[in-house]
């Protein structure tokens, strides 16, 4: 038999469940047309405004931050679970640590130069900026 008869198969049952699934709700719906189905709907309040805003470019940078770091995890993870068996398995605590030492201090550069030059703080208003 040929295997690729259950992928072909499969693909067709995956077609074809949601596919029938939303012909069966099209069919037993009520059709109740109203204007208020064609608005906008945003967390239950009505839009106010244009859907083109500025967003303050501090906010780009705490989010590439946050990616930043968040990918620092996710390499510092996998080190965590080899930590003990690497030193187990007889290499030095240097050999081990000297590694993530140096990866976590090439992250904590940007990060420091980052907070000196006021980037990780959130913009200020118009109000705070005039009570200093």
């Amino acid at each position: 038999m040929n295997p690729w008869i259950a992928v072909g198969a499969l693909a067709t049952v995956a077609v074809l469940i949601p596919v029938g699934m939303m012909l069966v709700s099209w069919l037993l719906r009520p059709s109740v047309p109203e204007d208020s189905k064609r608005t906008t709907y945003e967390s239950g309040e009505v839009p106010t405004g244009g859907t083109r805003i500025r967003f303050n470019i501090q906010y780009y940078m705490v989010a590439l931050l946050f990616v930043v770091f968040d990918i620092e995890t996710v390499l510092i993870f996998p080190w965590t679970v080899i930590y003990r068996s690497a030193l187990e398995g007889g290499e030095g605590i240097v050999a081990v640590l000297a590694p993530m030492l140096l990866f976590i201090g090439i992250l904590v550069v940007p990060l420091a130069w980052a907070w000196k030059e006021g980037v990780v703080q959130w913009a200020r208003g118009p109000q705070a900026s005039e009570t200093q």
